[in-house]
């Protein structure tokens, strides 16, 4: 590719005093969950102004879509699927919002200049599923069938004890009126032996 390479042992004074155009990528693999604001950083020097391009290619390597190029104070150029998800700075790095999995893959960035071989950068972008939210769920939903089995366990207790209650009364009922039978039989007896 010509000119020369950017190594991250180099100072910024180093890219900037080199000849042609310096690319230096300090994360050339990124960790992230799903959802998250992830930057993908790069520096470079040049001494006229570059033009800058990123491209993607997802794991599956489905060829490289373009997400955004740009030449300082001259044009932007923003894929549309990338519109509202991406901004970029003067360095040449540029931010995703709201990754998600199918954000996982390769990103290529490319810095050329009228005087100088044009340069590339790999920056490898892992995006990782947020298992605690499935867990939190699990833990909520098993503490609310917890909770409403408690609840009716002791529904079904206090049924019980109003049960138990009332089939003590029904039966102390019965006693009494049984009594009340048996001593109008007697009262009844009495009487016609008195006769």
């Amino acid at each position: 590719m010509g000119g020369e390479r950017a190594t991250p042992n180099k100072t910024k004074s180093q890219l900037k005093t080199a000849l042609g155009i310096s690319l230096l990528v300090p994360q050339p693999i990124i960790n992230a969950t799903a959802a998250e604001n992830i930057l993908l950083p790069v520096e470079h020097s040049c001494t006229g102004i570059p033009a800058i391009k990123w491209e993607y290619m997802s794991n599956w390597g489905w060829g490289l879509q373009n997400i955004i190029s740009w030449k300082a104070g001259i044009y932007v150029n923003v894929s549309e699927s990338y519109d509202t998800r991406v901004h970029r700075y003067e360095n040449g790095s540029i931010q995703l919002l709201n990754v998600g999995m199918k954000d996982a893959g390769y990103y290529v960035v490319t810095v050329v200049e009228e005087l100088g071989a044009p340069k590339r950068g790999i920056i490898i972008l892992n995006v990782y599923e947020v298992l605690y939210e499935d867990l939190h769920f699990v833990v909520v939903f098993i503490a609310f069938l917890a909770a409403t089995a408690a609840i009716l366990i002791c529904f079904i207790w206090v049924c019980d004890k109003f049960v138990h209650i009332f089939w003590k009364k029904l039966r102390w009922l019965k006693e009494q009126a049984t009594e009340d039978i048996q001593l109008q039989t007697i009262e009844g007896e009495s009487m016609e032996e008195g006769c």
